[in-house]
């Protein structure tokens, strides 16, 4: 497909690039996992094809040959030429067609699956974009105005998902989202009054936020019980306090390692409500144990699975 209009950010994205962040390469991958799964899994491809990550303001896309695709995650005004269609449902585009991202209405950030997946060289195992290093994805960089995207051979013997709306109000956040956090080993560094503190206020997505990081702004967290420790290897949802005491929650580009101390983390299957979330949202931390995080990841697990599994030819 061709862009004729890019958007603001616009991404070739797929699980990530795990297995190196021991050799300080970054993960990358979407910011919302399980919309990237769950449009794959609506189209009928494997959960690791690659997707577009479109962010705040959408493309224009023409495409070049007959094919289907899926939107899903952030709610958008979606046009095939002048027709408005649905997200999360299987559409039928003809080449020559053009696909248009209008107004967002909901969340920040929506998948576009094509059948058979986006096509982009393999890097260290992945297609995922990490603009910082200009690794993976196209040419390392966000989707340009120009560009011409190819899509991999289709393989006849594949099946597709079926043809239904998935309904996405109650996951994808307006406004702001509660997200669960686990204790962090580093909490001992804290005093009690600073962790209660956490938890017991609001914090606004700041400006500076970007897929490397959330800045968020609101009541500090500066009080440490004593100094900076030794750089670690860092996680996703990460709720980092530097000495300025503003909490900074790594995301799926973020460093490999770090040496601020982490207050908590937020737990898998609050990530994707968190990377939905736009600059001047609200976020509340709500504390929760380890078994509430596991029973949590297996319920989003299980409602992919169910459309992972729920295809026909």
């Amino acid at each position: 497909m061709k862009v004729l209009r890019a958007g603001l950010l616009t991404t070739v994205q797929d699980i990530g690039r795990w297995g190196f962040q021991h050799l300080g390469v970054p993960v990358a991958g979407p910011m919302d996992v399980f919309s990237h799964r769950l449009a794959n899994a609506l189209i009928g491809n494997d959960p690791k094809a690659a997707t577009l990550e479109i962010t705040l303001a959408g493309p224009e896309l023409e495409f070049l040959e007959d094919r289907c695709f899926v939107v899903a995650g952030a709610a958008f005004d979606l046009y095939l030429d002048d027709s408005f269609i649905n997200s999360n449902r299987i559409i039928n585009v003809l080449s020559g067609q053009c696909l248009r991202f209008g107004r967002r209405r909901r969340g920040a950030r929506a998948y576009l699956s094509v059948e058979g997946g986006i096509d982009v060289p393999v890097f260290l195992g992945s297609r995922a974009t990490h603009t910082a290093s200009r690794m993976g994805g196209f040419e390392g960089r966000a989707l340009r105005d120009g560009d011409v995207v190819s899509f991999a051979v289709l393989d006849e013997t594949r099946s597709r998902g079926f043809s239904k709306i998935f309904d996405r109000r109650n996951i994808v956040p307006s406004g702001g989202a509660d997200v669960r956090v686990l204790r962090s080993p580093n909490g001992k560094m804290f005093k009690t009054r600073t962790i209660e503190r956490l938890f017991s206020g609001r914090y606004i997505v700041s400006t500076e936020s970007d897929r490397m990081a959330f800045r968020l702004q609101g009541e500090s967290l500066s009080m440490l019980v004593y100094g900076e420790m030794l750089s670690m290897p860092t996680s996703q949802g990460a709720i980092q306090v530097p000495r300025d005491g503003t909490p900074i929650v790594l995301m799926a580009d973020r460093q490999t390692i770090g040496g601020y101390p982490v207050i908590g983390n937020v737990i898998d299957a609050d990530l994707p409500t968190l990377g939905q979330l736009v600059p001047g949202d609200w976020v509340r931390f709500e504390e929760c144990d380890n078994e509430t995080a596991l029973r949590a990841a297996i319920l989003k697990e299980r409602m992919l699975l169910s459309q992972e599994m729920d295809k026909k030819c």
